[in-house]
């Protein structure tokens, strides 16, 4: 659980709160494997209200060991991962999409940047740490890209009367690191699963 307060803002996807918005709070919520519910956001917000989590916030959920997380840090960036890998497989698979939810697995990453960002940046800061946990993946010897339910949030500082950064690529100077703590909080989750 991350208590930001006021003045964050989080771009993710989330199944509670995804999109880009104020959060005054995040929550990463262990499940069962076989998750049976078909309203994932309306638990969360039950299990958001039962911590007395107030405000606008967003909820991720995995069937991982939410006490197992990894966590890298850099230059104030600072990644928290769990890594569920039991149901992976490559994004672009060969087979069709289901209708309902997926079941869990789940990596979920969860980011802090101590530095405004502008919305193309918070979108690109998702593609980011997507793109350095793939390459965490094949680095720990995984054959995958991933698994079918997981999520990424970033949260930042909202732009005040100082400029947002305007772009968090691999190359600019917040996403090189977002993307270096992201990696190795991965690549160390991952591991433990191997």
């Amino acid at each position: 659980m991350w208590r930001l307060g006021p003045g964050w803002r989080v771009c993710g996807s989330a199944v509670l709160g995804g999109g880009i918005g104020p959060r005054d709070w995040l929550l990463n919520a262990q499940v069962p494997g076989g998750y049976p519910r078909l309203d994932p956001d309306r638990h969360l917000a039950e299990i958001a209200a039962a911590e007395h989590l107030t405000g606008p916030g967003a909820g991720l959920m995995t069937a991982a060991d939410v006490t197992a997380y990894t966590v890298a840090a850099e230059a104030g960036v600072t990644a928290t991962a769990t890594c569920g890998l039991g149901v992976r497989g490559w994004a672009a698979a060969p087979a069709e999409g289901t209708e309902g939810p997926p079941r869990p697995g789940t990596v979920n990453i969860v980011v802090t940047v101590p530095v405004p960002l502008s919305d193309a940046a918070l979108v690109n800061a998702v593609a980011t740490a997507t793109e350095a946990k793939v390459q965490a993946l094949l680095d720990a010897g995984l054959d995958c890209s991933g698994t079918p339910t997981d999520a990424v949030c970033i949260a930042a500082p909202s732009p005040g009367p100082t400029p947002a950064e305007p772009f968090a690529g691999p190359r600019s100077l917040w996403g090189a690191r977002l993307a270096r703590v992201v990696h190795a909080a991965v690549l160390e989750g991952a591991l433990r699963q191997s």
